[in-house]
């Protein structure tokens, strides 16, 4: 028989196996797994009144909150598609979005309503915005009230085909208007199937929304931790002192963050001599792997076990991690470590190579450089209404990441850079992430990013922009050139350093380099 595989039977589950279990923390409440389930049935019901019908688009720009959670559902049972939308844009690339996605129903928090409501002349197709709090314009539909009107009678789901759109992610568009994956219930399904099995995942688990729902479905937690009947604690903004007390309060085991996240919990922690945690956690740390210092001061001063993982939008996003393999757990502490750093191996589902330019993959000597590409179970369906960029992306059957990295012989691979970061002065190629990784180690650096400037001899050089520590506003431009020179070939050194309050960063907490370029006027 043909079995398809559907996101919403994850829920069902967990609302049948865990129906008095603890499901979401709010800080004004909880809700158990069957109370859960109600709730997103009455949204699916209030959301079929509506109008909402099998491939409608329903937006959502939320914090992580509890009805964040429950639009993942709701708007999936229908059979429609989930657009979660990044809540650090500005209301011009709302309105790009929602057009180009078609939209026909947004949800939004409260405090968005200064950045939606002014734009909404321009919105297209979007016939109700629906709010968790009561506003003053009467066309807006409040959420409580919508639910409370609706019956909890279970959704038959099963006029979904797996391979039917489900959700719809917009990329940060960096370069030119944001583009919309597309990932499927068959994509997202197995993807939760292989990163559950690699993550370790448990009813025993109590997951701390750290990264954002929007980013890639936060890293697809949505789906796995409540396939297995966990419990998810919201966190609607990233403070240290609230996740910390959260860990604390409510027995957290798992977090996924950004290294930047990470970054200012270690910073807090040393500030404030946060006590070590008693219990096991778990954090998966996505994007440029922090420095190997970072990774030792997490697992040494938290107490906190660390694991990097790697993947895009376009990939669901998961396809390896850097979780030690049995095999080398006799290696000793210092060179697994080491191992945690790299970006890692494929997952389950995936099937990763990196290449040269001319589709050869590298020699596995951790020295060759190439580019990442990929293919599995994960693998977007393409970008929305954009086949160019889909074939620009997706050729031969593998998708291209843009990510540069090495291969070493036990089949780990490091990422070096992203193609466009790649700094090349006088004909030689410079990570920038290796030149950050090792100014982390000046006690003086908060944190830093590399971008290029360039040169009139070298072509291009590379230009450090420096957050300072407290205590350390003394360190000047030379100090940090001269400690890169100790660590460092020259021409990899930075030439020149500029110094900034904070960094620029996406919701995820991704530092966008792009606006360090703009502001500084360089490549």
């Amino acid at each position: 028989m043909s079995f398809p595989l559907l996101l919403p039977q994850f829920l069902t589950r967990a609302a049948k196996l865990y129906s008095e279990k603890t499901a979401v923390i709010m800080d004004d409440g909880r809700f158990t797994y069957k109370e859960l389930q109600a709730r997103v049935n009455q949204l699916s019901h209030s959301l079929r009144d509506l109008g909402v019908a099998k491939g409608d688009r329903v937006a959502y720009l939320s914090a992580n909150t509890s009805e964040m959670l429950e639009g993942f559902y709701g708007v999936l049972q229908l059979g429609a598609v989930f657009v979660p939308m990044n809540t650090r844009l500005e209301p011009e690339d709302y309105v790009y979005i929602l057009n180009h996605s078609e939209s026909t129903v947004l949800y939004m928090d409260e405090s968005f309503r200064e950045v939606i409501l002014p734009v909404q002349d321009k919105l297209k197709t979007v016939e109700t915005i629906i709010c968790n709090e009561q506003l003053d314009k009467e066309e807006v539909v409040l959420y409580e009230a919508m639910l409370a009107s609706q019956p909890k009678d279970d959704i038959d789901y099963y006029h979904i085909d797996e391979n039917d759109l489900a959700t719809l992610l917009y990329t940060s568009g960096t370069t030119g208007d944001p583009k919309g994956v597309m990932l499927t219930h068959r994509n997202n399904y197995l993807h939760a199937m292989s990163s559950m099995h690699h993550l370790q995942v448990t009813d025993k688990d109590v997951l701390l929304h750290v990264l954002p729902m929007f980013h890639v479905n936060g890293w697809g937690s949505p789906f796995y931790y409540t396939a297995n009947g966990a419990t998810h604690v919201c966190l609607d903004k990233v403070r240290p002192k609230q996740i910390f007390d959260k860990i604390e309060k409510h027995g957290v085991t798992v977090m996924h963050m950004a290294p930047t996240v990470l970054s200012s919990l270690l910073e807090y922690a040393e500030k404030n001599q946060v006590p070590k945690i008693k219990h096991h956690l778990r954090i998966f740390v996505a994007g440029a792997a922090p420095p190997l210092a970072f990774i030792r001061r997490v697992e040494n001063e938290l107490n906190w076990t660390f694991i990097q993982v790697y993947g895009m939008t376009e990939t669901t996003p998961l396809i390896t991690t850097s979780d030690i393999r049995v095999t080398q757990q006799q290696l000793p502490y210092e060179e697994q470590l080491a191992l945690k750093e790299k970006t890692g191996y494929e997952l389950i589902g995936s099937e990763v190579k990196v290449v040269l330019d001319n589709g050869e993959e590298v020699a596995h000597d951790g020295k060759v450089i190439g580019e990442i590409i990929v293919r599995g179970v994960g693998v977007m369906k393409g970008y929305w209404k954009n086949e160019d960029a889909t074939s620009e992306t997706i050729r031969n059957g593998w998708l291209h990441t843009g990510d540069l990295a090495v291969v070493y012989p036990d089949q780990n691979i490091s990422i070096v850079d992203r193609k466009k970061d790649i700094i090349i002065s006088g004909g030689e190629n410079i990570s920038s992430l290796e030149v950050e990784s090792m100014l982390y180690d000046h006690p003086a650096i908060q944190e830093v990013s590399i971008v290029a400037r360039r040169h009139e001899k070298w072509g291009e050089v590379p230009l450090a922009i420096v957050v300072k520590r407290e205590h350390h506003e003394h360190i000047l431009e030379q100090d940090i050139i001269d400690f890169a020179r100790s660590k460092l070939a020259n021409f990899k050194a930075p030439r020149y350093v500029e110094f900034v309050d904070e960094l620029p960063k996406n919701g995820s907490g991704k530092v966008l380099k792009h606006h360090l370029r703009k502001r500084f006027n360089v490549k």
